[in-house]
């Protein structure tokens, strides 16, 4: 097994090269959110003596099952407060002097902003580095209540988001190392991924050093939270938690479990649609201002956008209903309008307007022989972005795999790979949006 050794201002790390792609995986970004340190604004990781191992992923952030396992597939529990706020790089020969500079994509997981992990094999960036000679960096976060209490009071403010932000900063200050440029990095996401990073694009703390975003399937159909909401969110949530005084101490006590059960009962008394209890509130770090006044008055200006939905998305969240028999095909179309289709074609219109590009595309595969009828769902084209189709054997979503989709993963990758590297899709058949010109939304299916 060959491995690859970078130093890091923390100290070096020693990953594994497989195929020519070098994988460092769950190095610290940040120090452990634990005890006094739970629900604080994140510290830089402290620094290790000698070569750190590599080669495995650090574990989730908290959190409970993902209320999509019906239509991803399942995932082991392997949350963990210590060593949760980790990076996984994937770089092209690094430190071979072959490249002085590649492409970087930071990319955000989604799951609601309360479930989901960068270190899954189901984002694993070798064939997405490998596709465009870029380099690739996912990132975890603190997710629901660790992640999204407001207490501004205590500085307890988006912390996910603070998080999020740390570890662009790493990787503005480490990827050299790795054979990246710092100053050509996209940010993307997919879902709450893409919600972040659009929102990181357009902030004035972190959007200066930001060359690119790619939003897959970003809920912008939903505000950041209403400030007066969030605060009643967090007294309710303390209350289901048992904890009466809201010191530092007293946060930093409980055991996360405890926490996430609170969180579970919130959300089974306040939850509606696609909103989970808590996530960025308005006002907030990192969260300035609503993105369509951001975005037109030039925020993202300069910056070339990559964008998308799934045709199906809601047919994920509503496929599956409580009573069986409830299903309401119109409304779930009603819903992936409001919620993701119409708010996307929004943003790439009034980012356009001011002569900027955007690349919008529409993704339609759905398995065959479906027979949850999900259609190309929420989630759907992840496989596909990543060229990583086996790690969703079994997943309901993408169902049973053939050459044409072997090739539509390829492409799809490809094409993405290539916006990383050139501000456009690697395909000559994406054209640039143009308002009002449905010709030029990108359907992306098997042929």
């Amino acid at each position: 097994m060959r491995t690859a050794t970078v130093p890091t201002e923390a100290g070096s790390v020693r990953g594994i090269v497989e195929n020519g792609v070098a994988a460092f995986r769950g190095i610290p970004y940040a120090a452990d959110p634990i005890g006094a340190l739970r629900f604080t604004a994140p510290a830089a990781a402290p620094p290790w003596i000698g070569v750190r191992d590599a080669s495995r992923p650090g574990p989730s952030a908290p959190q409970g099952p993902s209320r999509l396992e019906a239509v991803m597939g399942a995932r082991t529990p392997d949350w963990n407060e210590a060593g949760c706020l980790t990076v996984n790089v994937w770089s092209p020969r690094p430190g071979d002097g072959s490249v002085d500079g590649r492409p970087v994509l930071l990319w955000f997981h989604g799951g609601g902003f309360t479930s989901g992990s960068g270190g899954w094999n189901w984002y694993d960036g070798a064939r997405l580095a490998a596709a465009g000679d870029i380099v690739v960096v996912t990132a975890n976060y603190r997710l629901g209540p660790l992640g999204y209490l407001y207490l501004p009071e205590l500085g307890i403010d988006n912390l996910g988001v603070r998080d999020q932000a740390l570890a662009l900063d790493w990787v503005v200050r480490n990827i050299g190392a790795f054979g990246g440029d710092p100053a050509r990095v996209t940010l993307g996401g997919q879902s709450a991924g893409a919600y972040s990073a659009l929102y990181l694009g357009l902030s004035p703390t972190t959007g200066p050093g930001v060359t690119g975003v790619i939003a897959q399937s970003g809920p912008f159909g939903l505000p950041p939270q209403d400030p007066d909401e969030a605060r009643a969110h967090a007294a309710r949530f303390l209350a289901l938690a048992g904890i009466d005084d809201a010191t530092p101490e007293a946060l930093g006590a409980p055991p996360a479990a405890q926490l996430l059960d609170a969180y579970r009962a919130l959300a089974g008394e306040v939850s509606r649609g696609v909103a989970p209890p808590m996530y960025p509130v308005l006002g907030g770090f990192g969260t300035e201002r609503a993105w369509p006044a951001a975005v037109a008055d030039g925020a993202l200006a300069g910056r070339a956008l990559l964008t998308g939905t799934t045709r199906d998305e809601m047919a994920a969240f509503l496929a599956f209903p409580p009573q069986a028999g409830t299903r309401d095909r119109a409304a779930e179309a009603a819903a992936t309008t409001t919620v993701f289709g119409a708010q996307t074609i929004a943003l790439a219109e009034s980012h356009t307007a001011a002569g900027d590009t955007a690349f919008v595309y529409r993704f339609d595969r759905a398995p065959e022989p479906d027979p949850s009828a999900l259609g190309a769902a929420h989630c759907a084209d992840l496989p596909f972005a990543f060229d990583a189709l086996k790690t969703y054997a079994g997943s309901p979503m993408l169902g049973p795999v053939d050459r044409r989709d072997r090739d539509l993963a390829r492409g799809f990758c490809r094409a993405l790979a290539g916006f990383i590297a050139d501000a456009r899709p690697a395909d000559d058949a994406w054209t640039a949006y143009h308002a009002g010109d449905p010709a030029t939304v990108r359907v992306v299916d098997r042929r």
